[in-house]
Formats: C-alpha cells, sequence, structure tokens
C-alpha cells in the first residue's frame, strides 16, 4: 500500500453517516491516511437540491442522518467509479441488496494491495442456500475483506452514546488498520480473527428477534423472551460451526457482534416489531413489509427461508427447532402456538 492511504466509504445511509462522522474526525489524526474521505452517495433530491450538494456544503446527511455534522473532510460524490477511484481502504455499508451491482461497477478500477471492511447485515442466497455479503465482495473484488458488526444502533453511536462492537479480521495488521480508523472512546472495538462467525451472527440474531417478536405478540413475558435468546443463541452456535470456514469458538458469541447483538435486536428493532405485528394482526409477513417498513424486505424471515434451505440439504431440520418453527410459521402456515411447543420441546444440549 502507498505511504499515504486513501479511504472511500461505499454507502451513505443512517450508519453509513454514522461511520463517515468517525472515519473523518478520526483521519486527520492519523498521518498515514490522506485526509480527505470519499462517500459515495446515492443521488436523490430533497427539496429540490441534490443530496450530495447539500452534504457538501451544509455537511449534513438531511435525510438519513438530520441533526449530526458530518465532517469538512467528508466529500460526498454520486458516481461510484469516481468516488473509489485511487481508493487503498473500503467500508462497505448500504443495503446487501445493492452489493452485488456495485461491486461490479468498480471491479476494473481496483488499485493493487487494497482492502475493505463490511458493515453491512444480512446475507445473500445462492443455490446452497446461504452466501455471506463478505464473500460476494471478495470473489467479485479480489481484495481481502473484514467485517464488523455489533450491538450498534446508528443514532446511539452517533450521539456518542457508549457501545461496544466486533470486527472479523483473518489479517491481524488489516484488523489493526480498521480499529485505529473507527474506535472511539465511546465506540469501542475488539479485534478477533474469526471473520465468518463475526458475520453469520449479524445475520443469524435477525431470525432470533423474529421469534422474541412471536413471544411479544402472545403476551408470554421477559422469562419466555430470555429461554428465546439463550435457545437461539445455542442455534447460532450450532450453526455457525455447520456453515462457517475455519475455527467457530464460543468466545466469539460473547464478543459484541454475538450475545449484546443479539439482546438488543431482540428488545428493539423491526424483526421483532413486525413479528409482533404479525401475531396480533394475522397480516402475512409481505403485508407487514409493505404497510410498516414501506416494502422493504425484512432479514429475520428471509435469513430464515436461506438457513432453512441448508438444514434440508444437510437433513438437520430437527436440530433446530427455532430456525425453522420462525421459517414455518411465516411461511408455511405453521400455527403460531407451535412456536412455544418448539421452546418446551428444545434439546437442553447441542
Amino acid at each position: 500500500m502507498s505511504e499515504c492511504k486513501k479511504v472511500c466509504i461505499v454507502g451513505s445511509g443512517n450508519w453509513g453517516s454514522v461511520i463517515a462522522i468517525i472515519i473523518g474526525k478520526n483521519i486527520v489524526n492519523l498521518k498515514q491516511f490522506n485526509p480527505t474521505v470519499k462517500m459515495w452517495v446515492y443521488e436523490e433530491m430533497i427539496n429540490g437540491r441534490k443530496l450530495t450538494e447539500i452534504i457538501n456544503t451544509e455537511h449534513e446527511n438531511v435525510k438519513y442522518l438530520p441533526g449530526h455534522k458530518i465532517p469538512e473532510n467528508v466529500v460526498a460524490v454520486p458516481n461510484i467509479v469516481e468516488a473509489s477511484d485511487g481508493a487503498d481502504v473500503f467500508v462497505f455499508v448500504l443495503p446487501h441488496q445493492f452489493i452485488g451491482k456495485v461491486c461490479d461497477e468498480i471491479k476494473n478500477n481496483m488499485k493493487p494491495g487494497a482492502i475493505g471492511i463490511s458493515l453491512i447485515k444480512g446475507i445473500d442466497e445462492d443455490s446452497n442456500g446461504l452466501k455471506l455479503i463478505s464473500h460476494i465482495i471478495h470473489e467479485k473484488l479480489g481484495i481481502e475483506i473484514s467485517v464488523l458488526m455489533g450491538a450498534n444502533i446508528a443514532n446511539e453511536v452517533a450521539d456518542e452514546k457508549f457501545c461496544e462492537t466486533t470486527i472479523g479480521s483473518k489479517n491481524k495488521t488489516h484488523g489493526k488498520i480498521f480499529k485505529e480508523l473507527m474506535q472511539t472512546p465511546n465506540f469501542r472495538i475488539t479485534v478477533v480473527e474469526e471473520c465468518d462467525t463475526v458475520e453469520i451472527c449479524g445475520a443469524l440474531k435477525n431470525i432470533v428477534a423474529v421469534g422474541a417478536g412471536f413471544c411479544d405478540g402472545l403476551g408470554c413475558g421477559d422469562n419466555t423472551k430470555a429461554a428465546v435468546i439463550r435457545l437461539g443463541l445455542m442455534e447460532m452456535l450450532a450453526f455457525a460451526k455447520l456453515f462457517c470456514e475455519g475455527s467457530v469458538t464460543s468466545p466469539t458469541f460473547l464478543e459484541s457482534c454475538g450475545v449484546a447483538d443479539l439482546v438488543t435486536t431482540c428488545y428493539g428493532g423491526r424483526n421483532r416489531r413486525v413479528a409482533e405485528a404479525f401475531v396480533k394482526t394475522g397480516k402475512t409477513i409481505e403485508v407487514l413489509e409493505s404497510e410498516m417498513l414501506n416494502g422493504q424486505k425484512l432479514q429475520g424471515p428471509q435469513t430464515s427461508e436461506a438457513v432453512y434451505k441448508v438444514l434440508t440439504q444437510k437433513n438437520l431440520i430437527n436440530k433446530f427447532p427455532l430456525f425453522v418453527a420462525v421459517y414455518q410459521i411465516c411461511y408455511e402456515g405453521r400455527p403460531i402456538k407451535d412456536f412455544i411447543t418448539c421452546l418446551q420441546n428444545h434439546p437442553e444440549h447441542m
């Protein structure tokens, strides 16, 4: 890499804007980096003005993170090829369904030795059921990819409320680079080597959060929800050992990417909220997505479907009763009361 590394942030939504603030402030004190950070912004018109123009003149993302100033050294660029040109370090933070198209647009423009980190929660699907976003980026761009996952509600991070997060990086040098770029006194980072484990946590916890929402809709109380969280964590660990490349150890699940993110998601967030409405209204997931999320896809049910495919192929349906119940209740008309039955009959050990 060159001595003065250039950083490109790919994405500028709520979480992307928060990360841009952190990196923009940190980078001016890091001599190995170029102080100018380019941020790719999907161009939108806001009250007759281009969003990039607003960000570059008023230094605020008025649509996705109003009320928070973005440092002036963060420059919004509407063209992804221009934004990525000459970048040594990529920070990917955009909805997972757009990552393939974006990578295709910049793959012929990659600088030798560039590295990246994905902050994208979610998974994609292929013929085998599941595909990690970091793997898609690596295959399309040919660069080493780390991941960042944790109990990180974007607006709370923007308000500088203390929280922790986890970076998964197979390369210790890269992990150190990303930690320098993003750690603050109120955004504490732990780096671990189990990159795939960190990322799969960010996807699987959404299935468990749907189960937590079912509990709320059924009026089961906090004791039952605590059981859902514990049993869900057991299934997350067992599935990671089944799916992830390399070692999978329990301590990684005790990091922010594991139990902390799971607890946060099971008590807040859209997966829990929509699942509760699913029980109370009797409407389908698709209808609730349309009504409550402006048509955006809910990650928990979608992930449960991909996981179900993997478990079916490996003849392991009976080993993951919580994951399977979430899928079957959401998509196959299984009665909601069966969710409690799956908890009652869950194996004590996995």
